[in-house]
């Protein structure tokens, strides 16, 4: 199991991964994150699928609106994708918080860019709203589901850029930046506002 070390008071605490996780969302949340909700009924366990949501529960993260939305990752996964778009800045897909932003953006561009297509066309329990996850996305699932994800690189959808994006090791934790043109694997994510 993996640990979060937090400085305190001149020491060290140290926590296993999905209890530092639990205790932030209980905070943001105000409550445990087995509350119901009433948009969306009861919100499971990390890691767990999320009944009717399409994938796998992975937690509560800001909006750049200001508000706050759970993201779930997708249970399927594509291999050997570029992130595309080499040699090529594609404006407003530079978000490090909203993927589905940075998906649009990619998308609508005149460049191929595969790994946001292929989430972008995703669909599961009939949803159909997947994005590629951008940067602090994947940043959350390495945080609180790297389990359910293999000792790869996936890629993100936040361009840094003409020729490099972000993507997320799930061996070490690393994020760094890659060439668009190498293929890695991607897991589609999709939110849900409250």
């Amino acid at each position: 199991m993996s640990e979060i070390t937090i400085p305190f008071h001149g020491g060290k605490l140290v926590v296993p991964q999905e209890q530092a996780a639990r205790a932030w969302l209980d905070k943001v949340l105000g409550a445990t994150n087995n509350a119901p909700t009433k948009e969306f009924g009861s919100v499971p366990r990390l890691g767990d699928y999320w009944e009717g949501q399409g994938g796998i529960y992975v937690g509560v993260m800001p909006t750049e609106s200001g508000g706050f939305a759970h993201r779930i990752v997708s249970i399927d996964e594509a291999e050997n994708l570029e992130y595309g778009g080499y040699d090529h800045t594609t404006a407003d897909a530079n978000s490090k918080l909203d993927g589905a932003a940075n998906t649009r953006a990619l998308v609508a561009d005149s460049k191929s860019h595969p790994a946001a297509e292929w989430c972008a066309e995703y669909m599961k329990d009939g949803h159909s709203d997947f994005y590629l996850p951008a940067q602090r996305e994947l940043s959350l699932a390495w945080a609180t589901v790297a389990q359910i994800f293999g000792p790869y690189w996936y890629w993100s959808s936040t361009q840094y850029s003409a020729n490099y994006a972000w993507p997320q090791d799930f061996d070490v934790g690393y994020q760094g930046t890659a060439d668009k043109g190498t293929k890695g694997r991607v897991r589609a994510f999709r939110r849900l506002s409250f």
